[in-house]
């Protein structure tokens, strides 16, 4: 007759820490977060508004009174502080598409850019304007797809 006390130990010994293991407790998908709320980003498109500046994170998830973090490909909710009249002092949503924070691709190779940039988008992800100005990341393209439909550069 086979011993229960065998099978417990065999169990304990599969089962994974959190956080041990190839991704270091972070998702191997979503890079460095380099931003949080307060900071400033250009804004890459032609749609009216010149600077942004982050407000909230959309489906960032932290701890009290931790500042929401966000980087290349989130969503995040910005006012907009230069641009057109009709833009200004509005509250909308938009994509990181480019950050100076440096951060890692899983094949190695560490990406940084010379700004913060993002694109104004509606809830859905489609972007407001029609072309973006400078290099956009491939992280932030393989996300949202409208956004690659128009972007120029990807790095």
């Amino acid at each position: 007759m086979p011993q229960p006390a065998v099978a417990a130990p065999q169990q304990a010994a599969t089962k994974a820490r959190k956080g041990a293991g190839a991704t270091q407790g972070r998702s191997i998908g979503h890079p460095t977060m380099g931003l949080t709320t307060g900071s400033k980003l250009l804004c890459a498109d032609n749609s009216g508004a010149k600077e942004l500046e982050i407000v909230g994170v959309m489906g960032y998830k932290g701890v009290l009174r931790g500042y929401p973090k966000a980087g290349v490909g989130d969503m995040v909710i910005v006012s907009v502080k230069k641009g057109k009249p009709d833009m200004r002092k509005k509250l909308v949503q938009a994509v990181i598409i480019r950050q100076a924070k440096e951060y890692r691709r899983p094949n190695g190779i560490r990406i940084r850019f010379e700004d913060n940039a993002a694109v104004v988008t509606g809830p859905d992800g489609v972007p407001k304007g029609t072309e973006i100005r400078g290099p956009t990341a491939k992280e932030a393209l393989e996300r949202w797809l409208r956004i690659a439909s128009i972007a120029s550069i990807v790095v």
